[in-house]
Formats: C-alpha cells, structure tokens, sequence
C-alpha cells in the first residue's frame, strides 16, 4: 500500500467513526503549498454538508479520532475543514531504507487481474506508418505497466489480414508470374499495394477476378491460400522488424488477426438471431440500439452480416469480445484505437453485453487516442502529401540525434555516438507520444521532440547519465546507503520518490501514461533542486552516504520509470 492510500484509509475510517456514515472518502490531495503541508484531506466539507453539520466542528472530531503516529509529526485543520498533514522525516527515511533494500520499487498488486491489451493491429496490406505510432506505444506502455505490477497480460496484435483487398493483391501476385518481379515488388509493400490499386481501379476484368479471389480465399482455395500466406509473412517480417526497432514487446506469438475469428463468425449471426437481436434491413443483418440515434432520432443499425452474406469489423469484433470474456478469461478488455472508432466501440460493446458475449465481471474500454497533426493544423504527412512510413520516421529521428549528440560530444568516437543515437533517437519518438494527453491531438516537431530543455526524452536520458555520473568516482562506489531526512530539500525528494508506487497505480486505473511523464520530469527537477541546495560528494561522511541514497534511488526511479514506457537509458551521454 502507497502512503496516498494508507493516509485515505485512516482518514476515511476517522471520519466515519464520527460522523456515523459508511460512504466518507478521505479524498487526499498533494498540498499546493508546503505551509499546507505535504498532502491535505478534503473529505470533512462533503460529508459535514450530507450530514447539515459544521465542517469546522466535524473536522475537529476527525482530528481526536484520527492516529497517523509515526507517518505525520503534525497535522492540523484549516479553513472550514481541510486536513493538513506533514509527513514525518523518520517516516520518510524509513520507506525510502526500505526500498534501498528491496528488489522491486513497486509492491507486486495485492488483487491481479488478467488484462487483455489490444494494440498496434496494423492492415497488413500495406506498410506500417505513423498511424499505427500512438496506439502501439501507448499501448505497449500500458502493457509493461501492468506487467510490472503482477497482472496477468495478454498481448492481443489484430492484424487486418482479411477481405476484398486481399483478393485484389492475390490476383496482383497472380499476374506477377517472374518470380524475381514479384520479390522486388514485395520488397516495398506501399509500392506493392499501389500498383495492385492501380490495376484494380482501371481495369474491370483485373476488379472481377479480384472480387473472385475473395471467395475463392474464404472458402479454403489452395492457390489464394499459399499466396495470401506468401504476401502475410513478408509484412508480418516488416512489422516485426519494426517493433525490435521501436523496443516494442508484441511477439508473433500475440498475433490475433482476423482471419483468426473467420470460423466464429457465423456462430456471432446465429447467436444474434436466436436471442432476438437481428434485423433485417435491405437484406443485411442488423442489431438496431435505442441509444445510438441518428439525426432524424431514428436507431443506428450495428450491421454484421451484408446482404451478399459477407461479416464486417463489427462481427470480427463480437467475435475477438468473446473469444477473450471466455477463452482468455480477461477481467479487462483496452482496446487502444484512435478516437474515431469511439462510435464503433461503443454498439459494440453494448450489443456484446446484450448477447451475453462477456462475462459481467469482464470491463471493455475502448482507450481512445487523437491524431498526430503536422504544422499545418492537418494529419502529418510526407512534404508530397503522402503517408509518411513508421520505418523512415525512426531512420530520419535516429540521424537528427546522431548530429545532436555529434554537435555536443564531438570527441567521442563515431561508433559511441551512433550508439546514442539510436537510443535517443528512439526514445525522442517514444517519449513525444506519450508524454501528449492521449485524448489530444498533437503537433509533431523535430525540434522540441529532441530539446534536452523541458519534458523530453533528451531531457531525462540526460538527467539520469548525469546522476550516474556521481557514482563513477571511486569514493562515491559503494552501494550500501543509510537515508535520513533532515533538510527541506532532502525531504521533498524523499516525497516526490514515495510518490512513484501513487503514479504507477494511477495510470493502470486511467491509462493515461502521459501522467508518468509529468511525474518523472517533475522528479528530476526535484532532483535538481535537491542537488544544487545539498552537497552530496562533499558532505561529511554520513550526510554523504544518506545523499547518495537518495542520488542512487532517483536514478533507480528514473529507470524504471522509463522502462515501463519502454525506453531505453544510456549510463553516459
């Protein structure tokens, strides 16, 4: 238990016990100010206005009743019935010696739970490009994130890898009879898929056996099978590549594609019907949702199955809902997909719920994401108007920190400063994503993305080398660290490091890993505070070892922190 929650529960219990109510929340904020302490308590005003008693005569029932010995030296009441606490130093140096000992900064959770995270899911028809960027590091975030506090994670990648455009790069593949052609046009699926588009726009016959092919493919046929097979390995392989690339966790293993639920399909449609819920309409089978009303205040239809007997994203979806309820037997369903399926996922969901696809206990989210805009205010793309591949945008962030890192350390040798580069680089791309509210959408800039100035990747990577730095001096080696409090900067720090298990929690109840961003850009500014005002290696002994303890758990912290955002640290820079 974090010091957030077990102030909430003490406080919560005091103010219960005198006021006779069961429904009190504490609800514990940090002080704005260090004159109101370290974290203040607002709960007495709400309960003392349900109650029609005086928030200042409850408070101070609150107080007689409340025990935070050995956690607060002082707490006090403010106002008409703020709770002011400040946190003991013992209290503080205690907590921060016992994390110095552990292998873990985060207790594993006490309750786990089985989260199933559905990220990236790319078409595999085409070459991944910065589309897919938001949704797989937010999402592959989230995953670490919730791994790390002893969940149970289910990776879930949902390639599109099924349909009428398949049958169009089949029959594309069939008239690329050479074999070497057919290579060097696989080499660059953009290309590849172009050309098939092409074809399939300007000639009819080329369009008719393309329809054909999606049949043909849907009902087993060897020949569409070995080359839908083909045309999937090579853009698995690029997407794979891409994802070591990025330091992405998604493994072939966690491939759910469509293809995957093709046999369940009709089983949604027959289940649908024999719980009354189809329509028809046009020809096409239809749920039809009281609650989701077009402009004329009539029913939006969720359509699963179209008059020519073809399913849809929304039968899939049904589909993958069950298969993780039962199968997988998920307490949590993320679906990271950008905002614009928000409409989508919300009759989904609710027709799943009224089919009985999911189990009450198992809670669908849709973690909606905006989209990355270019300077023009519009979606980013290339200088010609294009898509700009996830691969070249990772090439052209790599080159821009190599001639960073060149411009600040040109006496390192080129295999060292490319070293860095690929790190930072990266990390620049990881850390811009992230550190957005994700609901927002957001302007892409080279040139804040890379600033070692404010809440960047260049900024942390370099505050943490800089505080491994101090440990490379001989008479700062040794990793046995006693903390005790006793300055005013010492202690905020010590806060702010508490302050870690708090922020972990609350992004795996919000998803929202920008949170995290903003706590270890906030640390290492307190850090930097700490440093200037505290004398770490020219302390008198003692004070010294207490100082690199709190050096060596804010770079621990640090670490960590950006691990589970899944960026890599570099011991220099």
């Amino acid at each position: 238990m974090n010091l957030k929650q077990e102030l909430d529960n003490r406080i919560s219990a005091a103010i219960s016990s005198v006021s006779g109510s069961d429904d009190c929340k504490a609800l514990i904020n940090y002080a704005r100010e260090a004159k109101f302490g370290d974290y203040q308590a607002n709960g007495v005003m709400g309960v003392a206005k349900q109650l029609k008693r005086n928030p200042r005569e409850l408070g101070e029932a609150v107080l007689a009743a409340l025990d935070l010995t050995g956690i607060a030296d002082k707490v006090e009441l403010a106002g008409p019935g703020f709770i002011n606490i400040f946190i003991a130093p013992e209290y503080l140096a205690g907590q921060l010696n016992r994390l110095l000992a552990a292998d873990r900064l985060i207790d594993i959770a006490a309750s786990t739970q089985t989260v199933v995270v559905d990220y990236s899911s790319p078409n595999l028809a085409k070459e991944m490009h910065v589309g897919h960027l938001r949704g797989t590091i937010i999402g592959d975030a989230l995953a670490r994130i919730f791994e790390y506090l002893g969940h149970r994670v289910i990776r879930q990648n949902h390639f599109g890898d099924w349909g009428t455009q398949f049958g169009m790069l089949i029959t594309w593949m069939q008239a690329l009879e050479d074999r070497d052609t057919l290579q060097n046009e696989l080499a660059d699926l953009e290309v590849f898929y172009r050309h098939a588009k092409e074809k399939f726009d300007s000639d009819a016959d080329f369009a008719r056996t393309s329809r054909d092919n999606v049949v043909k493919l849907q009902a087993g046929d060897p020949e569409c099978l070995a080359l839908w097979q083909k045309f999937i390995d090579v853009s698995v392989a690029h997407c794979q590549e891409l994802y070591e690339k990025l330091g992405i966790t998604l493994t072939p293993g966690d491939m759910r594609p469509e293809s995957f639920y093709n046999d369940r399909l009709q089983g949604i449609i027959t289940d649908l019907r024999e719980k009354g819920l189809l329509t028809e309409d046009d020809g096409a089978q239809c749920v039809f949702l009281e609650e989701f009303q077009g402009k004329d205040g009539t029913p939006l239809p969720v359509i699963v199955q179209k008059s020519d007997g073809g399913f849809l994203y929304a039968t899939t979806d049904l589909a993958a809902i069950r298969y993780r309820s039962e199968s997988l037997h998920a307490n949590r369903v993320l679906y990271v997909v950008d905002a614009r399926q928000s409409l989508h996922f919300q009759q989904v969901f609710r027709v799943a719920e009224l089919a009985g696809f999911k189990n009450p206990g198992c809670s669908l989210e849709h973690l909606a994401y905006g989209t990355m805009m270019g300077s023009d205010g519009k979606p980013f793309k290339t200088r010609t108007g294009g898509t700009v591949k996830l691969m070249d945008l990772m090439t052209e962030s790599v080159g821009r920190a190599y001639d960073l890192v060149t411009g600040k350390n040109p006496e390192l040798d080129e295999a060292e400063r490319r070293a860095i580069a690929d790190v930072v680089g990266i990390a620049a791309i990881k850390y811009f994503e992230l550190s957005k509210n994700r609901n927002s959408d957001y302007v892409f800039d080279w040139d804040t993305m890379l600033s070692f100035d404010g809440n960047t990747a260049p900024y942390l990577l370099y505050a943490y080398a800089r505080i491994r730095s101090i440990f490379r001096r001989e008479d700062a080696a040794d990793s046995s660290f006693t903390i005790n409090i006793t300055e005013t900067a010492e202690k905020q720090l010590a806060l702010k490091l508490l302050q870690f298990t708090e922020m972990v929690n609350q992004v795996a109840d919000d998803c929202f890993p920008n949170q995290l961003c903003l706590y270890l850009y906030d640390l290492a500014g307190t850090y930097m505070q700490f440093y200037e005002a505290c004398p770490v290696l020219k302390a008198e002994p003692a004070v010294r070892n207490s100082r690199l303890g709190l050096c060596h758990l804010t770079a621990r912290t640090i670490r960590q922190g950006l691990d589970l955002l899944g960026i890599e640290t570099l011991e220099k820079m």
